[in-house]
């Protein structure tokens, strides 16, 4: 099960292979938001408080599309093969 603070690997689309920490989950959609994935330009209107422009920030995608990475059992596997 994926939860907030694990790290996950992407299955598919165009950030294949990458790794992140997630950092929020969208239970109801099945979504998920990972650091440094499915980056997304967005425009932001100018306001009192803050500046106006284009931030990039990261976007949800589908649970489905990512693995759990465990740290543990991949050290594991590697001492045994040794």
């Amino acid at each position: 099960m994926i939860k907030k603070g694990l790290k996950v690997r992407v299955l598919t689309g165009r950030d294949k292979k990458k790794e992140g920490e997630v950092i929020e989950i969208d239970r109801p959609n099945n979504r998920a938001k990972v650091q440094g994935i499915n980056i997304v330009k967005k425009h932001v209107k100018t306001t009192k408080e803050k500046k106006g422009g284009i931030v990039s920030k990261e976007s949800f995608i589908h649970i489905s599309n990512l693995k759990l990475i465990d740290e543990k059992a991949k050290t594991k596997k590697t001492e045994a093969k040794k």
